[in-house]
């Protein structure tokens, strides 16, 4: 029998068309499957990728934490030691040893926190160099309150001395008072007294003697005399001064005599006539002669004066008169 291509003689179409299906079925299937695989899989490196951007966004999270953490605790430090520093302004000294290590230590700390991309390490490294900071800090709030006590106790003990200082000042004080007024006694006490004063007129011859005469015009000198003596007053030199005062109530001055002005202590200053330098031996008692010369002396009364120290010892009158007939 020949081959055909046609179909036999009663075999049913649906039957002939079976293979046909079976294979586009399979073939179906397999893009099914295929397609699933790749939805499968872009769903797993979906779910793949948003976790490692969880994961990321986590270590970035913390790190922004761990920093600003580190930040806080570095700012409470550095607060805390310009807060001892700028309210203790005399421990710039006692800070110029330690301040090389405390700024070595700053400059760690900065470099870290400053750097974005620091670690986990580098975080926690800063954190052991800011406990350091902390240490150095606590030695320092020591010395602040070791250094207020002592200079409270100065303070306390400046006190004292000032106490002490102005009582020592008035005492002084008392003191140079209590000296000044016993100088002052023993000064005054120290002037001498005057005794047995006499006052002569004396007609002094050509050849030396003398005879004492009470009529003016043949009075060419009057003798003046007195003693002296002091308990108190020290040996040495001491000045006496005269003043003699003429019937017509001038003082009687003459340079040759030595005559100047006195400062008295009762009545200022005044002029004298004769200025006598004695030595004195102390406790003891000087007699004292002051010869007053001069050509003529007037009728009337001649006051004599004698000062010492300031003070007047001791005065006398003396009367000169008119020669009589046998005069």
């Amino acid at each position: 029998m020949a081959n055909t291509n046609y179909p036999a003689a009663g075999t049913p179409q649906n039957e002939r068309q079976t293979p046909n299906n079976n294979t586009r079925n399979v073939l179906i299937g397999l893009l099914a499957v295929g397609l699933l695989g790749t939805w499968g899989y872009v769903l797993y490196d979906k779910n793949k990728t948003t976790q490692e951007i969880q994961v990321k966004s986590a270590e970035v999270s913390n790190a922004t934490t761990g920093r600003d953490s580190v930040q806080t605790i570095y700012n409470e430090a550095l607060s805390r030691l310009d807060s001892l520093v700028g309210s203790n302004n005399n421990l710039s000294g006692e800070l110029n040893d330690r301040q090389s290590e405390i700024v070595k230590l700053k400059n760690q700390i900065n470099g870290i926190i400053k750097n974005k991309n620091a670690s986990a390490a580098d975080l926690s490294r800063a954190r052991t160099l800011i406990g350091t900071l902390n240490g150095k800090i606590n030695n320092l709030e020591a010395e602040v309150a070791r250094l207020m006590g002592e200079n409270q106790q100065l303070a306390t003990t400046n006190t004292v001395l000032t106490s002490e200082k102005q009582t020592l000042q008035t005492d002084l004080q008392t003191t140079t008072t209590q000296k000044e007024e016993l100088a002052q006694k023993v000064d005054v006490g120290s002037t001498f007294s005057a005794s047995n004063i006499s006052i002569r007129g004396i007609d002094e011859k050509g050849n030396g003697k003398e005879k004492e005469t009470t009529t003016a015009k043949k009075v060419n000198k009057l003798v003046v005399a007195f003693d002296v003596e002091n308990r108190i007053a020290p040996s040495g030199p001491a000045d006496l001064y005269v003043i003699v005062t003429a019937p017509d109530g001038q003082v009687i001055s003459n340079a040759s005599m030595g005559s100047g002005i006195l400062t008295t202590r009762a009545e200022g200053e005044r002029p004298y006539t004769y200025k006598s330098a004695i030595e004195y031996e102390q406790g003891s008692r000087k007699n004292v002669q002051v010869p007053l010369r001069q050509e003529k002396f007037q009728t009337g009364n001649y006051k004599v004066e004698i000062f010492q120290n300031g003070f007047k010892i001791a005065e006398g009158v003396r009367t000169l008169k008119k020669g009589g007939l046998f005069g």
